[in-house]
């Protein structure tokens, strides 16, 4: 069913008339003939409103009660069943009742279009999801019902219904829109001279750059593009903090300006100081989908480094940021995320936003983690120094007599060493400060004492504290050094391991996915495909993998249909570029499965449309010799110069019967083919006794089941089939050999079980009529291709058997009752 078409009147304000031009369009199509009827009209008490509904066909709307209150609301199953052409939809923006059978009403509209119904419907542009804060702007009023651009940009087409702001404000003044009572208010507020005017504007570039879209892709359809450069990319970065809505807005309109893709990220670290709420992020990342973006989750300790990582592996041309009101004492303490993406975007344009909002307060916190090294390393880190200062403490002051303070510092420097190795620098800073403290008070005269007798000695433990922490350092970053060489080590192993599988497997994508699920310890990961609006899963492993990219913690985009969806992983900027070097692997593989399909539907139709003309051939034959005989028997009865004898007439009489009971027989095979073909054969599968099967089917075959030599043992073990089938399927296979049969010749039925089947084997004694793997020729005959749909639908085989003196035989195969 071919999907209907939306046509949407688009306003600046309400009153400037979309109502009464979609009322006038429906009178005009009802005029013409067209099937129309009105969905939902919102008059709002208008007269001239109400008085262009005129005689259009109303649908009773739905009343629904909703806390104590009685709502009307558009019946979307009534109109369903009464299934216009088209359909008038007034305010598409609109919230439903709870209780109604969607939450919005485009989405009602959605379902209509889906049932092969067009819709006309209205929408001011201040619902518009990506204008909303900018229209909260100009006129003060905040709008909750809003609507995804992607959905009216989808509309098939969209007319401005335009009035100046003058003459819109003496429809108010008339009292054409409001009440008498609202008039002044809403002349001294909302539809003061400016607001109108840039609404107005707002709405005409809105409708503007839509146009500019269909005119690049008319271009694009018809090989009359000339701009081949990259697609743009607007990256912005997403935080759950206050003001995030107008940074994606903001984004949202800079990508619609370039015609480009609109991505969000989220940086999650441990910089508590850069968190933002949860529930705020939740909704910026619904707020970004519904504006047709890409949400993607990346992990970096370094939230600046991550987000431009992250920038570079999309090939990100513009980087929104949002400029928050923190304290320059937060900037001293926790470092500005800004200031790093300004120095390390290179080549990207970064647009910092001031959004407004004042941030939060951050939560203290003592040091930022280094990206390199996890929590556990940190902590183990720092229980070996509270461990070992106080215990070579003890040691080295039992032995105080032997050692000098040039040596206890050297001890206490292979402390450091040990300690950086564990932990990294900053537990190898808190071991070396521990170590100068306790050097001082135990070994550095006068003893138990903080101060310090001789200069030398100040030195001497200023100079250590200076090598601990360089010594410190350069060994946390050999150890960094050899994590970051595991890591590469083990992306190498995943790499080559899949490719290998990519290499190796006929079909590749199921284990490619499983194989990234456990390189990167995901949940779930799967492969979804779009396919006219709906997402399946191609591939998928894991536990619970996501059916919507919506559902998912990271995307990577593997086509135009395509995407690939990671939950449940704290995913790197490096391991979303990990993902990215397979995107091109992984869309290859969704490709070669799709070919691989649409070739064995292909092949699957080759071989159908051989079998239809195989079967057109011999049917044109069979009918036309019954057809040929009854004919001229009956020219022969009727002729009336004939005198025929009585035996005579009965003959010609004869021949009518038999060629008509082979045309019935003809017709019912044709009608068990065409069922066969379209998948509607109903099999009623019981337990039956052989013999009395092949019994009933010798009996339909009438007059020459005389010919036909039944040798099957009554101590066969039963069959589960369908007798009705099983009857039709031994009959048509006997009726093939008696045909294949020399004049008078006979039929041998014969059956015997072999393992777990039972065997009827049909012979004639013609000789070897049927060559063996010639079965393509035996489908050609009408009654032996319905006798293998038959038998291979009550899960048998159909096969041609060729015995040792050349004879050919037909085997019915069927699986034994088992007890």
């Amino acid at each position: 069913m071919a999907r209907g078409t939306l046509r949407i009147y688009l306003g600046a304000a309400p009153g400037v008339g979309k109502t009464f031009a979609m009322l006038n369009e429906g009178t005009r199509r009802t005029s013409r003939g067209t099937d129309l009827v009105v969905g939902f009209v919102e008059s709002h008490g208008r007269p001239n409103t109400e008085g262009a509904i005129g005689n259009l066909e109303i649908v009773p709307r739905r009343v629904l009660t909703y806390a104590g209150k009685r709502f009307e609301e558009m019946d979307l199953d009534a109109i369903l069943a009464r299934a216009p052409e088209v359909v008038l939809v007034d305010e598409l923006a609109h919230t439903n009742v709870p209780g109604s059978r969607s939450g919005k009403r485009w989405e009602d509209v959605e379902d209509l279009l889906a049932a092969g119904i067009d819709v006309i419907s209205t929408l001011n542009v201040q619902h518009l999801e990506s204008l909303n804060d900018v229209v909260e702007q100009i006129t003060g009023v905040k709008q909750h019902e809003t609507i995804p651009d992607a959905v009216v940009r989808a509309a098939d087409q969209i007319e401005v219904v335009d009035m100046t702001p003058e003459a819109l404000r003496r429809r108010m003044a008339h009292g054409n829109i409001y009440p008498p009572e609202r008039i002044d208010a809403s002349l001294a507020n909302y539809f003061r001279p400016g607001n109108l005017a840039a609404l107005r504007e707002l709405a005409l570039l809105w409708v503007a750059d839509r146009v500019d879209e269909r005119l690049q892709q008319y271009l694009v359809d018809h090989g009359l593009e000339v701009d081949g450069g990259a697609r743009e990319r607007v990256v912005v970065a997403l935080t759950g903090g206050p003001g995030g809505e107008a940074l994606i807005r903001r984004a949202a309109r800079m990508a619609q300006r370039v015609k480009g893709d609109l991505v969000g990220v989220h940086v999650r670290s441990d910089d508590r100081a850069a968190a933002g709420s949860m529930e705020r992020l939740a909704g910026q990342r619904r707020l970004l989908l519904d504006l047709g973006g890409i949400y993607h989750e990346v992990a970096a300790a370094d939230p600046g480094l991550g987000l431009v990582r992250f920038a570079r592996t999309e090939r990100a041309t513009q980087l929104v940021v949002g400029a928050s009101r923190r304290s320059r004492w937060a900037h001293l303490a926790h470092g500005s995320v800004i200031t790093r993406v300004l120095r390390d975007a290179g080549q990207i344009d970064v647009h910092v936003i001031a959004t407004g909002a004042q941030a939060e307060p951050p939560t203290p916190i003592v040091t930022r983690p280094h990206p390199s090294l996890r929590r556990r390393r940190r902590l183990a880190g720092l229980t070996a120094a509270v461990v070992l200062v106080p215990a070579l403490t003890a040691v080295l002051d039992a032995l105080r007599s032997h050692l000098s303070l040039s040596s206890v510092l050297l001890v206490y420097l292979l402390a450091v060493v040990a300690v950086a190795a564990i932990g990294g620098i900053l537990p190898a800073l808190v071991t070396a400060g521990a170590a100068f403290v306790v050097s001082d008070y135990y070994f550095t005269a006068p003893i138990h004492s903080l101060s310090m007798a001789k200069g030398d000695n100040v030195v001497a433990l200023i100079a250590f504290v200076v090598v601990a922490a360089v010594v410190g350092q350069l060994v946390s970053r050999s150890a960094r050094r050899r994590a970051e060489a595991i890591r590469a080590r083990a992306e190498a192993e995943t790499l080559a391991r899949l490719s290998g599988t990519l290499l190796s497997e006929q079909d590749p994508l199921s284990a490619l996915t499983s194989n990234l699920c456990e390189a990167f310890r995901c949940e779930s990961i799967a492969v979804l495909r779009r396919d006219d609006h709906l997402w399946t899963v191609e591939a998928s492993a894991g536990a619970g993998e996501p059916a919507l990219p919506d559902a998912a913690t990271a995307t990577v985009p593997l086509g135009s249909d395509t995407v690939l969806t990671a939950v449940g992983v704290n995913l790197t900027a490096d391991d979303i570029q990990v993902l990215h070097a397979f995107a091109g692997q992984l869309a290859l593989a969704a490709e070669r499965r799709r070919l691989r399909a649409e070739a064995a539907a292909a092949t699957g139709m080759a071989e159908a449309n051989q079998l239809r003309t195989a079967l057109l051939a011999t049917v044109s034959h069979d009918l036309r010799a019954p057809l040929t005989s009854i004919k001229a028997a009956v020219t022969g009865l009727r002729h009336p110069d004939g005198n025929l004898a009585p035996s005579a007439g009965q003959g010609l009489l004869q021949t009518i019967a038999v060629d008509t009971d082979r045309l019935n027989n003809l017709v019912a095979n044709l009608l068990d083919m065409s069922r066969l073909q379209v998948g509607a054969l109903d099999l009623v599968e019981i337990d039956v006794r052989v013999d009395g099967i092949v019994g009933q089917a010798i009996q339909t075959l009438g007059d020459v089941r005389g010919r036909v030599v039944v040798d099957v043992p009554e101590n066969l073990p039963a069959v589960h089939a369908d007798p009705s089938l099983l009857v039709r399927a031994i009959a048509n296979v006997v009726a093939h050999h008696l045909d294949a049969a020399h004049l008078g010749g006979s039929v041998r039925v014969s059956g015997r079980q072999v393992d777990a089947r039972v065997d009827l084997r049909v012979e004639n004694d013609a000789g070897p009529h049927l060559a063996s793997g010639r079965e393509s020729r035996d489908s050609a005959d009408l009654g032996l291709a319905v006798a293998r749909g038959f038998v291979e639908a009550m899960h048998g085989r159909l096969v041609v058997d060729e015995s040792d003196d050349g004879a050919n035989a037909v085997l019915l195969q069927l699986p034994a009752r088992t007890t």
